[in-house]
């Protein structure tokens, strides 16, 4: 079920007002049932992937509680070689599949046959949050979760069931067994949010990938102009099309009382590529800190051995978003973009200090770090390599089309309703670098309040784009 259908539509407020009637010893169950309704919407198929994994990974925490020694790290083990297993097959068995026949095509081989199999929406957000759990548990950080229906909602909440943020156990297991009462600020709050995520995806995200679908579904048509433009609409489409899903989730969580982590933090403000990723999916980012990057010897290391560890985290990075060597390109050039980055941090500071205006320093960080992040949007974007290529020289090449021609081709309705959104959300953004927009919502009078959340709403109904396209990131 997506957020952006009818069917939500329904689902939403059905569950909501069932949850708060219901009394809290039954209320788990509730989200659980509403959970697997949720995920079965797509394909009843994707629940017996999730179960196996569910069943695997709680009697795997239990077996680490209970154990001592070599015991513990093998109960480890085989909860992630049941995790990693379940992407290899699902996710990656085609794409290994298809280099092999690559290779052998070119050595004049027999190729081996693709393999005809489903590939679970989401399955990437909820392995690795179930991933999360038993690594914390052998770490010893959260005791092992008894209740084996409750530890299931641990990994199927729907809220961020199938494109994040993925959660930490310590987090989110100790709120299922918190009773959560009817708070009105608290409802606005969430609501506010889900009108604010509703309004990135169906008005700009959507709208934007109309003009990116034109130009990336057929790359050798265009140079010049149309690339740059669809390639920098495509990276406020992600962002928009990513950020409202998760501000979607965050606020129905919030609604009924649960508290999910912050994904994103105004990321195209970033001054650095570092900073970027501080800012861009911040659970993925923390998660591959933490369970990757810092076991690899994080910054305790040579700082050779440093670098290397930052590569191999980004170029796992990108293998995690799909499997195509396109993803693994997309991954690789940001490791390298955080590698050159710190190796020449000063220098960049020194040479753009020397305009002395400190607004203007940060327009020109900031424009640099959205460049660097769109020419990675290319291949993140395009589908295989060589249209890649072809792309990243048609932005540099001569324009196949005029700027009227551009303008045509987005038609002039949906350019005005892109430059007014696309300026509103970026100025609410702007407001956000010191100060908290929902802060500021509730110091405001009523009719100031409900004006602006009738607006958006109104906007919504009047410019949204109206089709169940899925999120982008649901692929993943």
């Amino acid at each position: 079920m997506v957020f952006n259908s009818f069917a939500f539509l329904v689902f939403f407020p059905l569950v909501t007002l069932l949850y708060f009637f219901l009394p809290h010893k039954y209320r788990w169950w509730l989200l659980l049932v509403a959970s697997c309704m949720f995920y079965a919407w797509f394909k009843v198929e994707y629940l017996l992937i999730l179960v196996f994994t569910i069943i695997v990974d709680y009697f795997a925490a239990l077996w680490i509680e209970k154990s001592e020694g070599t015991k513990r790290k093998w109960a480890l083990i085989i909860s992630i070689i049941a995790n990693v297993g379940v992407l290899a097959v699902f996710k990656y068995a085609n794409f290994i599949l298809g280099s092999a026949n690559a290779l052998l095509f070119r050595l004049g081989q027999d190729t081996f046959d693709l393999w005809d199999i489903l590939l679970p929406i989401g399955l990437s957000f909820h392995t690795f949050q179930a991933m999360s759990y038993t690594i914390e548990v052998y770490r010893g950080k959260v005791p092992a979760e008894r209740n084996l229906f409750r530890y299931a909602l641990y990994v199927m909440f729907y809220p961020q069931l199938v494109a994040g943020p993925i959660e930490r156990p310590q987090n989110v297991i100790h709120q299922y067994y918190e009773e959560h009462k009817f708070d009105y600020n608290r409802v606005i709050s969430g609501l506010r949010l889900m009108l604010w995520g509703m309004f990135k995806k169906v008005v700009i995200a959507d709208r934007l990938a109309i003009f990116v679908e034109k130009v990336y579904d057929h790359p050798f048509e265009y140079s010049g102009l149309p690339v740059i433009v669809s390639t920098v609409f495509f990276g406020f489409q992600i962002f928009c099309d990513f950020s409202g899903y998760t501000d979607i989730g965050l606020g129905a969580a919030r609604v009924m009382g649960f508290d999910l982590m912050k994904n994103f933090d105004r990321p195209y403000f970033s001054k650095s590529i570092s900073e970027f990723w501080r800012r861009w999916h911040i659970s993925l980012s923390s998660w591959f800190r933490d369970y990757v990057y810092i076991p690899l010897g994080g910054n305790r290391v040579s700082t050779g051995r440093k670098y290397f560890n930052l590569f191999i985290v980004f170029m796992l990075s990108g293998l995690w978003h799909g499997a195509s060597w396109n993803f693994v390109i997309w991954g690789s050039l940001h490791g390298v973009y955080l590698i050159v980055g710190q190796l020449t941090g000063d220098l960049q500071k020194k040479i753009i200090g020397l305009i002395h205006q400190p607004l203007l320093e940060k327009a020109i960080h900031a424009f640099l770090v959205f460049f660097f992040v769109s020419i990675g949007w290319v291949f993140f974007r395009a589908q295989y390599f060589s249209e890649s290529m072809h792309l990243l020289k048609g932005i540099f090449s001569s324009s196949s089309h005029s700027v009227a021609q551009v303008w045509e081709m987005i038609g002039t309705k949906d350019a005005l309703i892109l430059l007014f959104s696309v300026g509103f959300m970026e100025s609410v953004h702007w407001y956000q670098r010191g100060k908290s927009v929902s802060q500021w919502f509730e110091m405001q009078p009523r009719w100031v309040r409900w004006s602006s959340y009738y607006l958006v709403f109104i906007s919504i109904i009047l410019f949204a784009v109206y089709s169940d396209t899925q999120f982008i990131y649901f692929q993943f």
